[in-house]
């Protein structure tokens, strides 16, 4: 077998699960507007793959190119061929669900009006509404020879372009941003008589009705037409090496790099003429190497992230209150609670409110000296922050630990690092050569003559916005082995170059990928000597290929291996000889599945550890990463009840198989199961015990 066919390309992977988040806007037993939110996360998670994936592949094939590796060079330019059809494929599919999915909200008498659809009352409320709100945010961009269109673009953003044509001459170009960042994309319009029937215009829609408004006075034309296209971006950016520069003000102009990145897409509205197609093309400097396509008129379907549900309440799903668990309330502090017994919290689930109560109770706790925690992505309006200020204030010792290459939250992290710094909190910018990821938390208590450490290891970041539709475990323990060790890996990001010993956590770069190879081996060894062996794990991306081999190794051996991959999978299961002892799904639902999870079996000791850390090579050898091990049996029971009702997902889990087909499991004789719900049900019914 071709080393080649052992892999799966993980571009190719990424797409099969966005095509799972597709699936789920195509699904008609979900809610309608849960339907075209899931559009909108598509196209959000496909602009960031061409930001991300699709660019570093166009810069491999430039580098082999420049190299004269000419064989690297033509295997990259396949691979990106393979990529553009697939997402040809994808686009071709999003337009017919988009369609279905806007049938399907005429039903429920929710309409989103084309722009040749309106009644004269309509075209009336909607021109005076852009006149008076509107205008005030539009800035046209005209275009001459000498206008570096190119530099001008958002790559975020959607844009209309439009051709102001006057008999006898050759046609004027301009540009008009939508401005979204002002206006919402979506305005319903009051209804005139009856209340039943609500229609929504789009906002682009509405400037292209009101366009002659923008250019008359200013520019010529006879007739005028307008059409949308969007662009993005590499988001790669370099720092270059200037000794006078602060770190953060590299940062900072590595920012400015991005917005003038080359573009790795162009995506325009189908029926732009190709005079305005060819024009477009040439000022924004479309290579061989970038994906070119038309696609249905609406550009930046991320915005549908956020529809609005202007209709009944079954429309969207129903509220799954979060659990406020026993194990925190029953106790007068969280330090007490702590001190009686290891928790782990599972979000959305259990409420995100334990964690920041956590952090707020050791602000003003008298015993508390100092708290360390480490930041990658935080919600806007972050109360961990504030909180975290307060304790300063309160005469403790913070430090924090910020990472500014947080991919696409860079600008936030750099400004909260500059709010905690004139706040009097201790900020660590971290290590150039490493992106901290890891989610932890140490506050240190002074009880009885004695410092004690309590530690928070998580596999998500301290954001009370994502905590709410992430899934998440959250491990708070009282062990000052680990919390030492924890404490440790702060001392590591401030001290790199000292030595480091960890026997508890799985730190990446040092031990992380030693540790779980050791794990894997040790299931290999307790079945050649007759003990039960197995192998279950639940990660985002599994493509590093050292640790695939590894799997492939125990599955030969064997071994029973099942796994739970949400995104990419570089693992090809199901191939005879090799890897037909492995199992694995993925699963697509109303909450992002973020854990990571490892279970070991074998020789009847079983071992459970929760991470941070995703099995690619990024993770285990170039970030700061931390796995932690769950010792209390309860809780390991609880982690492996809740992987053992997603394995018995019959509705929303897909198998991945060698090709990555995205076919639903099969359900068999087995009853309906949701396994999202069914574990709200689960964790319910825990706290009645």
């Amino acid at each position: 077998m071709e080393s080649t066919d052992l892999y799966y390309p993980k571009e190719l992977s990424w797409l099969a699960f966005n095509e799972r988040v597709l699936q789920e806007a195509a699904d008609k037993n979900n809610p309608a507007v849960e339907r075209i939110r899931f559009l909108g996360i598509y196209s959000n998670n496909l602009d960031e793959f061409f930001r991300v994936r699709v660019a570093d592949v166009k810069r491999q094939i430039l580098i082999a190119h420049n190299a004269g590796n000419d064989e690297e060079a033509e295997l990259q330019r396949r691979l990106l061929i393979q990529i553009q059809r697939k997402v040809v494929e994808l686009s071709k599919k999003f337009d017919v669900i988009h369609k279905d999915v806007v049938k399907n909200l005429a039903r429920y008498n929710i309409y989103i009006l084309p722009k040749n659809q309106l009644d004269d009352y309509q075209r009336d409320w909607v021109r005076n509404y852009f006149i008076n709100k509107v205008l005030r945010h539009i800035a046209p961009i005209l275009i001459d020879k000498k206008t570096d269109l190119l530099s001008r673009l958002n790559g975020t953003a959607v844009y209309l372009y439009v051709a102001l044509r006057r008999e006898g001459r050759n046609p004027r170009f301009a540009a008009v941003q939508v401005p979204t960042g002002e206006i919402s994309r979506f305005h319903l319009i009051p209804p005139q008589k009856s209340r039943k029937n609500k229609h929504i215009i789009m906002l682009d829609d509405m400037i292209q009705l009101c366009m002659e408004d923008i250019f008359r006075g200013f520019v010529k034309f006879d007739t005028l037409e307008s059409y949308s296209f969007k662009m993005t971006r590499d988001s790669e950016y370099s720092i270059n090496d200037e000794i006078d520069e602060s770190y953060v003000e590299k940062m900072s102009e590595s920012m400015k790099q991005r917005l003038i990145a080359e573009p790795v897409r162009v995506i325009h509205d189908q029926d732009m003429p190709e005079d305005m197609v060819e024009d477009l093309q040439k000022r924004l400097k479309v290579t061989k190497l970038d994906t070119l396509h038309s696609a249905g008129h609406y550009r930046n379907f991320k915005d549908f992230i956020g529809f609005p549900n202007v209709g009944r309440d079954y429309l969207e799903n129903s509220k799954l209150p979060a659990i406020d668990t026993k194990d925190f309330s029953g106790y007068n502090t969280v330090f007490e609670a702590i001190t009686a017994h290891d928790i782990l919290l599972y979000y959305p689930y259990h409420r995100f409110l334990h964690f920041t109560e956590f952090v707020r109770q050791a602000a003003f706790d008298p015993s508390v000296k100092s708290i360390r925690l480490n930041i990658y992505r935080v919600a806007s309006q972050s109360r961990i922050v504030s909180s975290l200020i307060d304790a300063v204030d309160n005469g403790k010792k913070v430090t924090v630990v910020v990472e500014l290459r947080a991919r696409f939250d860079e600008e936030a992290n750099i400004e909260w690092s500059k709010r905690m710094t004139d706040a009097g909190i201790r900020v660590v910018l971290g290590i150039p050569s490493l992106k901290i990821h890891s989610k932890l938390c140490i506050v240190s208590r002074e009880e009885r003559g004695k410092l004690m450490h309590y530690a928070h290891f998580g596999t998500g970041n301290f954001n009370e916005k994502t905590a709410k539709i992430y899934t998440d475990y959250s491990l708070f323990t009282k062990n000052q082995e680990m919390a030492e060790e924890a404490n440790s890996v702060f001392e590591l990001i401030s001290y790199p170059y000292r030595r480091f010993k960890f026997q508890h956590l799985q730190i990446s770069p040092l031990n992380a990928r030693t540790k779980i190879q050791s794990l894997i081996r040790q299931e290999i060894q307790f079945l050649k000597e007759g003990h039960e062996a197995q192998i279950t794990f639940k990660i985002n991306n599994l493509v590093d290929k050292e640790l695939i081999d590894d799997l492939y190794r125990a599955s030969q051996a064997g071994i029973k291996i099942r796994g739970i991959v949400r995104g990419m999978c570089g693992l090809r299961p199901g191939i005879k000889g090799l890897s037909e002892n492995i199992e694995l799904i993925s699963i697509v639902d109303r909450f992002l599945e973020h854990p990571r999870v490892m279970i070991f079996g074998g020789g009847g000791n079983r071992k459970v550890y929760i991470s941070s850390a995703d099995w690619m090579t990024r993770n285990m050898d170039n970030r700061i990463e931390v796995g932690a091990p769950i010792y209390d049996e309860t809780l390991q029971q609880r982690i492996v009840d809740i992987m053992e009702i997603q394995f018995r997902d019959t509705l929303k889990a897909r198998q991945i198989d060698k090709d990555q087909l995205n076919q639903y499991v099969k359900r068999g004789n087995r009853k309906k199961l949701r396994s999202q719900e069914e574990i709200y049900t689960y964790l319910k019914q825990l706290e009645q015990k």
